[in-house]
């Protein structure tokens, strides 16, 4: 929690640091400070959703194109002419 809360203030800090800056106002870097971070946790909110979609799509598209090691065997025995024995399929 220690690390979270000095992130948070961090965060504030160079969001008032970077509005004041480019503006020269107190309240325009104040108001930065506060609409900033806000902002950022929506979006990040919504980045999360569609990067679990992705992952979800690869990791399915993944298991569609993985072979089961026994049907690997089989066709490897096949392939050479050989029977595959009971233990291997």
């Amino acid at each position: 929690m220690a690390k979270t809360l000095s992130f948070a203030a961090v965060h504030f800090t160079v969001a008032f640091g970077v509005g004041y800056l480019l503006t020269g106002s107190v309240l325009v870097g104040s108001l930065l400070a506060l609409v900033e971070p806000a902002v950022n946790t929506v979006a990040y909110h919504f980045h999360e959703r569609v990067w679990n979609r992705i992952e979800a799509r690869r990791a399915s598209a993944a298991a569609r194109h993985t072979i089961p090691a026994a049907s690997c065997a089989g066709r490897r025995a096949a392939a050479y002419g050989v029977r595959a024995s009971a233990s291997a399929a």
